[in-house]
C-alpha cells in the first residue's frame, strides 16, 4: 500500500515513515501543497494523510486535488486543528477521518486500515497456513472450523497476521492487546496471551508452527 503523507514536522514524518514502513506501507512524504498536488498528480496512492496546515498553502487544496484525481482514494486529515470548523470542512470535501494530534500511532494504523478497506484497496481476508481471520466480520476459522477467541487473542492474531512474515516484537504485540487488557501488559502476561493463543490457533501447541518464537526478539508468522 502505497501512503502519501503530507507534512511539514520533520519529527513527525520521520516517526510516522518508521512506524508505517514497520507495518508494511511504503511511504512518500511531500511538505507542501504544490508538492503534494505535483505526486498526486503523477503518481498512485493508496491512501493519503494529510495535515490541515502547511508551511506552503494548506491541506484542504491537497483534499480537493486528490478527490479529482482519485476520487475513491481515502484521504484522512492529520492535524493539531481539532476545531469544529476544520473537522466539518474536512469531511465535506471528502475526507474520510479526521485525527487530532497528538494521536495513538496504533490507532491510526488500525483507523488506515479501515479505511482502506471500505476503499476495497486491501483483502478483508488474512490468512496463514489453515487458519483464516475475516476482517469484515471479525471472525477467525482454523480447517474450515470456527475458533472463538476473546478480543485480546483476536487483537494478537490480527496483529500477527497483519505482518506475515515479518518479525513481531513484544512491543508491538503490548500495542495490539493494551486496550483490551487495559493495563501495562508485562512479559509473563504477553506470554501467557501467546500461549492461549497458540492452544487455539496451532495444530499441535507444544510445538507451534505458525506462531514460531524468535528468541531474544519476539515471534514470526509462517504462512
Amino acid at each position: 500500500m502505497r501512503v502519501l503523507l503530507v507534512e511539514d514536522d520533520g519529527a513527525i514524518v520521520r516517526t510516522l515513515t518508521d512506524l508505517l514502513r514497520s507495518e508494511g506501507f511504503q511511504v512518500e512524504a511531500e511538505a507542501t501543497q504544490s508538492g503534494a498536488q505535483a505526486r498526486l498528480a503523477a503518481e498512485r496512492f493508496d491512501i493519503v494523510l494529510l495535515d490541515v496546515t502547511l508551511a506552503e498553502g494548506n491541506g484542504f487544496a491537497v483534499c480537493a486535488a486528490a478527490r479529482e484525481t482519485a476520487p475513491g482514494m481515502p484521504v484522512i486529515f492529520l492535524t493539531a486543528s481539532d476545531d469544529e470548523y476544520s473537522t466539518v470542512a474536512g469531511l465535506d470535501m471528502g475526507a474520510i477521518d479526521y485525527i487530532a494530534k497528538p494521536f495513538r500511532a496504533r490507532e491510526l494504523v488500525s483507523r488506515m486500515r479501515g479505511a482502506l478497506r471500505r476503499a476495497g484497496s486491501v483483502d478483508s481476508v488474512l490468512a496463514a497456513g489453515d487458519v483464516r481471520l475475516d476482517v469484515a466480520s471479525a471472525t477467525v476459522t482454523k480447517g474450515g472450523r470456527e475458533v472463538f477467541l476473546s478480543a485480546l487473542e483476536y487483537r494478537l492474531l490480527l496483529c500477527f497476521l497483519q505482518h506475515g512474515g515479518r518479525l513481531v516484537t513484544r512491543e508491538m504485540l503490548r500495542d495490539a492487546v493494551w486496550d483490551s487488557a487495559g493495563e501495562y501488559v508485562s512479559d509473563n502476561a504477553l506470554n501467557v496471551y501467546v500461549k492461549r493463543l497458540r492452544e487455539k490457533v496451532e495444530t499441535d501447541p507444544s510445538d507451534p508452527r505458525l506462531i514460531v518464537t524468535v528468541r531474544g526478539l519476539g515471534y514470526k508468522v509462517r504462512g
